[in-house]
């Protein structure tokens, strides 16, 4: 991770070596937290936040979910990140909101905690590798179920991530690019940071989210790229047979944007196909300021 100038804390803009909390934050030892994952693209018209405002309002339904007390509206925190990225001079950026307790109590309830939310910006390239991108990655099925959606609040909060980070590390220590979880009755559910779509005979389908995937902003986004493309996705329950049976497989999510995978537990899906390079395809140009219908999604720093 590349340093920046600065980093927005509390309303204010700190130098980033000073962006600091204290050994007993409660989100430090209990996982209280939400964060949101946003990029930016610099494109012919400037710097464009990607779908900034629906990132920042899922923040707000994650913190209430987790009964936080936000101190800044929705609004400020908007304009808290077109005035983050200008301070730290960035054409293109990753953005990490987060809004966690910190001190004021050791116990598990945190009343009493002080409620903090900053904002880091910072370069980052493709999260999955520029080869990835073009040829595809290898995935393996992960022994760590997804957590139950009957666990937690359907919210993007920091605890329930250890879930995810326990099947990241157990599959890139044996040379897979990403983890791929199922949920406790088998079926697919998502990887450890990105949805999952599925195409067969021209079909493309993606896990629903009763089987514990995240609404993921960049889903909704594919998701309605290539249904006005004339190719609707459906939302259906996926089993391990029909992710091997499949034509295509590809995820999808702000870090990983669209990644074609190109092999699931040493077995060949194949290179990325048609359906997977017309959704890269689409976003790109989404993204990049290129296609009027979805101009709405990019908010202009």
């Amino acid at each position: 991770m590349e340093p920046t100038k600065s980093i927005w804390m509390d309303g204010e803009l700190v130098p980033w070596a000073e962006a600091n909390v204290h050994v007993l934050t409660h989100g430090l030892h209990y996982g209280t937290g939400v964060f949101e994952g946003i990029r930016a693209y610099g494109n012919d018209d400037g710097t464009a936040v990607f779908r900034l405002r629906d990132h920042m309002e899922r923040l707000t339904v994650s913190a209430g979910a987790y009964s936080m007390p936000l101190e800044h509206s929705l609004d400020e925190l908007v304009t808290a990140v077109r005035e983050t990225i200008i301070a730290n001079e960035l054409d293109s950026c990753y953005i990490r909101p987060i809004t966690f307790y910190e001190t004021g109590t050791i116990g598990l309830n945190p009343d009493g905690a002080r409620l903090r939310t900053a904002i880091i910006v910072f370069p980052w390239g493709a999260y999955l590798g520029e080869d990835g991108l073009r040829n595809g990655i290898r995935v393996k099925i992960s022994p760590w179920a997804r957590i139950s959606p009957m666990s937690f609040p359907a919210a993007k909060a920091t605890g329930p991530y250890i879930n995810a980070v326990l099947a990241n590390q157990e599959v890139t220590r044996e040379g897979y690019d990403e983890a791929l979880l199922l949920t406790t009755e088998g079926n697919v559910s998502e990887g450890s940071g990105e949805n999952l779509f599925l195409v067969k005979d021209d079909q493309v389908m993606t896990p629903p989210l009763s089987d514990g995937c995240l609404a993921g902003i960049t889903r909704d986004s594919v998701m309605t790229l290539l249904a006005d493309d004339g190719n609707p996705v459906i939302e259906k329950s996926i089993d391990v047979d029909a992710l091997f049976a499949a034509d295509e497989l590809f995820f999808s999510g702000t870090a990983a944007e669209v990644t074609p995978i190109r092999e699931v537990d040493d077995q060949a899906i194949g290179e990325p196909g048609t359906v997977t390079r017309r959704a890269q395809e689409l976003f790109q140009d989404a993204v990049g300021g290129k296609l009027e219908k979805y101009r709405g999604w990019l908010d202009y720093v």
